[in-house]
Parts: structure tokens; C-alpha cells; sequence
């Protein structure tokens, strides 16, 4: 992420809570066996993509730019400017 400008350092996964579903538009999991609630009406989806545990950085780009291209489609569908 470092690469692409974006600092992540201190970052960690944070547990799914009802407040934090209820304020969203669309829950993106990524294929990690997430748990979350499920409130009716949101938009849920799961991206299957590989771990990174223990791979190289050249092992983990082909994921970080998958992450990348998925979430500028998701901003696409939803009408969010780039930017």
C-alpha cells in the first residue's frame, strides 16, 4: 500500500458491529470467513481473494490491484466521484 501512497501503519482488522453495518451502503467482505450482521436493505458482497500471509510483495500485488480495480468499479455503481 506504501507503493500507491497509502499508509496503513497502526491499521488492523476491526470487528463488524450493527452500528457500523446499519451506517453503511454496502458491506464488502473479502473472502476471509467475516462475520457481520445482516440488516435488510444493505448490499452485501464478498470478494474471494487470496491471503497474504506469508507471501512476497511481488506475490501480493496481483491482490492489492484486484482489491483496487474492484473498489473503483464499486465507486462507479454508486455514483462516487474518483478524486
Amino acid at each position: 500500500m506504501h507503493e500507491r501512497g497509502i499508509g496503513v501503519t497502526g491499521e488492523f482488522p476491526k470487528p463488524w458491529t450493527s452500528e457500523i453495518v446499519q451506517a453503511a451502503d454496502v458491506v464488502v467482505t473479502m473472502g476471509r470467513g467475516d462475520v457481520c450482521p445482516v440488516h435488510p436493505g444493505k448490499r452485501y458482497l464478498d470478494w474471494d481473494l487470496d491471503a497474504p500471509d506469508g507471501k512476497t510483495i511481488e506475490q501480493i500485488r496481483p491482490t492489492r490491484d484486484d482489491i483496487e480495480r474492484r473498489v473503483r468499479a464499486l465507486l462507479a455503481d454508486l455514483g462516487v466521484p474518483e478524486g
